[in-house]
């Protein structure tokens, strides 16, 4: 983890040691009125898991808005994981990807939102439907079929088309509560 811009919401690294690289852990992330049950992959994706870990003990996705909803041309994914909720804001470090090229974003993956190799950070985005990727975005888990449901709900919503390629800000509200083990 190195620095890099400047922290939304100050945040300490996440720690380099013990960084466990096995095994998956279960986490909930409580979107509105739904809890989306997220399996974490420790074995593929270790220092992603650890840092968005890190991310969630220390309070950093508390009451952020999802900042971007793509619903059309073979990609449908909810952003979030900024909580200045314009999609510019990051943790003040980026990290490598964890890639093996063979990646794929089918309904319920979870993976990690960047602007190029090397400078992943805190957001990430949960595809809702089968998406076409280019294997360039580190899957680091995976959102159970209630919690699929969930986002395709508020993707049914609509967007603002307010970026520049055509997706926007959800026009049902998107707001993660918070994000805690189990």
């Amino acid at each position: 983890y190195e620095a890099a811009g400047t922290a939304a919401r100050q945040v300490d690294l996440p720690p380099t040691t013990g960084v466990p690289n096995t095994g998956t852990v279960p986490y909930t992330m409580q979107l509105d009125e739904a809890d989306l049950a997220v399996t974490l992959d420790q074995e593929h994706a270790p220092c992603t898991v650890n840092s968005f870990i890190s991310l969630a003990k220390q309070g950093y996705f508390d009451n952020t808005e999802c900042h971007r909803l793509v619903d059309g041309n073979g990609l449908y994914v909810l952003q979030c994981g900024d909580p200045t909720g314009t999609g510019t804001g990051g943790p003040g470090y980026q990290f490598a990807d964890e890639l093996t090229g063979d990646e794929t974003y089918t309904a319920g993956t979870l993976a990690m939102a960047n602007a190029g190799p090397g400078t992943n950070g805190s957001q990430f985005f949960i595809v809702y439907a089968d998406s076409q990727l280019t294997a360039n975005y580190t899957v680091f888990g995976h959102v159970d079929a209630e919690g699929i449901d969930a986002v395709a709900g508020i993707a049914e919503g609509g967007q603002d088309g307010s970026w520049a390629d055509g997706s926007g800000k959800p026009l049902t509200p998107a707001v993660i509560k918070g994000v805690t083990q189990g």
